[in-house]
């Protein structure tokens, strides 16, 4: 089985580096939506939280070694699909965004964890759950 996906934009951001997860990050920066998919940004506002999927197109390749991580802020050997780690089997990643505002195909937006130049490949709505309201 094959699988391919095509960005629908790509990310702009000024910093040399990133956050590693957009639960602890402040930066600002843009998505840069393709013309083709700007109506699909309809309804979108500012304050509004979004998740972006994205390509992690600079990880390294993935091996059977690599089934197990040892992620900086524990120091412990952990199972790939536990932690946050950009070097995937899939390097398809995942954030949680703020949008500061939408003009055009340009989605201004707050909490990148993501390099410039990064593939986006889809947007879809944060929808909080009674657990995200509660704790």
């Amino acid at each position: 089985m094959s699988i391919e996906l095509e960005p629908i934009g790509f990310v702009r951001v000024e910093a040399e580096k990133v956050p590693r997860s957009w639960r602890r990050s402040e930066l600002e920066g843009t998505l840069i939506i393709d013309d083709e998919y700007v109506e699909g940004l309809a309804d979108i506002e500012s304050g509004h939280r979004i998740v972006v999927i994205f390509n992690f197109h600079q990880s390294p390749e993935f091996s059977a070694e690599l089934l197990r991580q040892t992620p900086p802020h524990t120091g412990k050997k952990t199972g790939i699909f536990s932690i946050c780690s950009p070097v995937r089997p899939n390097p398809i990643g995942m954030s949680v965004l703020e949008v500061l505002g939408v003009e055009g195909a340009t989605v201004r937006v707050k909490g990148l964890d993501m390099l410039d130049g990064t593939p986006v490949l889809d947007i879809k709505p944060y929808i909080a759950d009674e657990r995200d309201r509660t704790g």
